[in-house]
């Protein structure tokens, strides 16, 4: 069993998240800031991150960017999920070191695909 960061502002998709991954057997820590995110880093590696674009502190994407040119952190597969759906969005979130990018509304099916395919549970 693999342990998921959720990061997101919304109370209620962070809820939405966290029961599609305990459901596909994964524990789960919830971070509503970038700030909370990282802290939470510090305490505990998890094996996976899924991360909001809109924060209320930063950017998802400055996030990411940050977590993947640090060593300790840089293994961590990251899945952006954000309302941003347009190309440049998605190619932006690539750039920036996301291993997957998924658009809200999220496909909760999808999104079990993806995290299987990345950390292989």
């Amino acid at each position: 069993m693999g342990t998921a960061l959720v990061v997101d502002d919304s109370k209620t998709i962070l809820e939405m998240l966290a029961k599609c991954l305990t459901q596909d057997g994964l524990s789960v820590m919830t971070a509503t800031s970038g700030a909370d995110a990282l802290a939470q880093l510090t305490a505990q590696r998890p094996d996976i991150i899924v991360l909001d674009v809109v924060l209320p502190d930063r950017s998802g994407f400055e996030i990411c960017r940050e977590l993947k040119a640090e060593d300790a952190t840089s293994g961590i597969p990251i899945i952006i999920c954000s309302t941003k759906d347009t190309d440049m969005d998605k190619f932006w979130g690539k750039k920036q070191g996301a291993d997957a990018y998924l658009t809200k509304p999220i496909d909760q099916e999808e999104l079990s695909k993806t995290v299987k395919q990345l950390i292989g549970h």
